[in-house]
């Protein structure tokens, strides 16, 4: 019966009229020969947008005219007036929440293929206290030919990964519709990139085109869970010996929700998930806080060397959002008191997010990317620990200086949720835990998730990863350097005042190799303190 009154609809509303108005104009043309000449064109007129609108619902390049015929054309005409209008009347290029009107075209023409270069200089205000820029040289390095990769548990494991320094951060399928998944995938596969899973599982639309994945291990278990809930060796095992996952991901935490848990709320909740992730229907899915399969820092990392061993050798790392400094020191001193180290570690910060979260979670809780990044990274080195460990960042990583900025202050590889989500199509109309997206990225309904046309998607999502890593290689080589791995705090500068500016390396405290087992006290005050109030055995401080 719904499908029988989809054209009913609101969102089919204007292509409904149309169709009625065609057939009435017509009739009454028929029916009345006086006024017959302005009954036919008012006929051509609604036969032209019923035209208009059976193409919309047929066409494959554009989603929201997919699930808005006629309708959504005004989007694209608000779109383009000229930007000497839309300035006055309209969003500005540097206005928009939480992704500027820019960040989000740059993603759009990259994964089009359309010119991506911007007129008339900055939009920025160059003496601002927030204005950030990239030192370059004099002496440019040439632009390689070939994308930078960095090598993932080398010499510790049995099966270490290759990976993209660019790669699709985790979104769950549940969150992210089928088509969604699918055209993610299939990108991830023609661009030879990862997509992590999220922590919904490995879904069959994951497994289509045959991509790289990172499984991400959530407190729910889902793909190795008993049924009620606890971690399953045996299914573990069975699953991770699929050749395409490449890497392991233990989810601790998130940027937007850090310490709440995962939710998928029930009106997200069809069938074919609920089977997916051995969940009930009709309630949210709500992963626990925490973990049940481990407690405290030698648990976790007990826990990663077993997954590496169960999994066949594939590299196991975790994903968190700082927060207590010295419950990441605790987790330093499992490692070094065990010898026993992740591969990797994906330091979220808390402007990330694609999921649903409360407001004051998503608002107020969680440290920020850099400042979580460059404590996480001179964590391990001061602990010696740093060249065992690989960094992946995230959290509203769009452009190539987004991802250079970051790799500055420890990163080895960026990953990227939104970015990925403006290449499949979405439009930040933020309805993602409606179900009810307008472009179909998240929309729980397949009716609406048709509007994403796998193969032309997936050509996009190829597309931007590729333009990024072309756009960054360009600024590592404009300064003078061969691998953005070089990149160091001293290369990036911000106006700390109107009159002084300052590199990242004086705004960010830096430690020396091994200095917190050979002389703690000598480190910054906040590295200290959370040192000496870390335990290994413990996430409590030290009395």
């Amino acid at each position: 019966m719904h499908r029988l009154l989809l054209p009913f609809e609101a969102r089919y509303l204007l292509l409904t009229l149309a169709v009625l108005g065609t057939f009435a104009a017509l009739l009454l043309a028929m029916a009345l020969p006086g006024w017959r000449l302005p009954l036919m064109i008012l006929f051509g007129v609604f036969a032209g947008f019923m035209v208009l609108g059976f193409r919309d619902l047929t066409q494959t390049r554009h989603a929201i005219l997919r699930n808005y015929p006629i309708a959504a054309h005004l989007r694209f005409i608000l779109e383009n007036i000229r930007p000497e209008m839309r300035q006055y009347f309209f969003e500005a290029d540097k206005d928009g929440s939480p992704f500027p009107r820019d960040k989000r075209a740059i993603v759009y023409q990259r994964a089009k293929q359309e010119l991506d270069k911007r007129p008339f200089g900055t939009q920025y205000d160059v003496y601002d206290t927030r204005f950030e820029w990239l030192h370059h040289s004099l002496a440019p390095g040439p632009v390689p030919a070939e994308p930078y990769r960095t090598l993932v548990g080398e010499g510790r494991c049995a099966q270490p990964y290759s990976a993209s320094v660019l790669n699709i951060s985790g979104m769950s399928y549940g969150a992210l519709s089928a088509n969604a998944v699918l055209a993610l995938n299939k990108g991830a596969k023609a661009g030879h990139f990862a997509h992590d899973t999220g922590e919904g599982g490995v879904s069959p639309h994951h497994r289509v085109h045959g991509g790289d994945l990172v499984w991400q291990l959530g407190s729910g278990y889902f793909g190795a869970r008993t049924p009620d809930g606890q971690f399953d060796p045996g299914r573990f095992a069975e699953a991770a010996a699929d050749a395409q996952i490449r890497m392991i991901e233990v989810k601790l935490s998130q940027g937007a929700k850090p310490g709440h848990g995962g939710v998928l709320p029930a009106a997200k909740i069809t069938p074919e998930i609920a089977a997916i992730r051995g969940i009930p229907m009709g309630v949210d899915c709500v992963s626990p806080a925490s973990h049940s399969a481990f407690s405290g820092p030698r648990g976790l990392v007990d826990f990663i060397a077993r997954l590496r061993e169960l999994s066949g050798g594939k590299p196991v790392g975790f994903k968190l959002c700082v927060g207590h400094p010295w419950e990441f020191m605790a987790i330093c001193k499992a490692m070094a008191d065990t010898g026993i180290a992740p591969d990797f570690i994906v330091v979220d910060g808390k402007e990330g997010g694609t999921g649903a979260a409360p407001l004051e979670f998503m608002d107020h809780l969680g440290m920020p990317l850099r400042d979580g990044l460059n404590f996480v990274h001179n964590a391990l080195v001061g602990a010696g620990l740093r060249d065992r460990v690989r960094i992946a960042a995230s959290g509203k990583i769009i452009s190539a200086f987004d991802m250079a900025r970051v790799m500055a202050l420890g990163a080895d590889w960026c990953n990227s949720a939104r970015g990925f989500m403006f290449a499949v199509g979405c439009i930040q109309a933020q309805a993602c835990h409606t179900g009810h997206c307008p472009t179909g990225v998240t929309a729980s309904d397949p009716l609406r998730a048709r509007a994403i046309h796998v193969p032309d998607k997936a050509e996009r999502v190829a597309n931007f990863h590729r333009n990024t890593l072309h756009a960054l290689a360009e600024l590592v080589a404009a300064a003078g350097l061969s691998h953005p791995g070089e990149l160091r705090p001293h290369h990036v500068f911000r106006r700390a005042a109107q009159d002084r500016v300052s590199s990242y390396a004086e705004q960010y405290p830096a430690l020396a190799p091994g200095q917190l087992l050979a002389d703690p006290q000598s480190a910054p005050p906040a590295f200290a303190q959370a040192w000496r109030l870390a335990r290994p055995d413990s996430f409590a401080p030290a009395g």
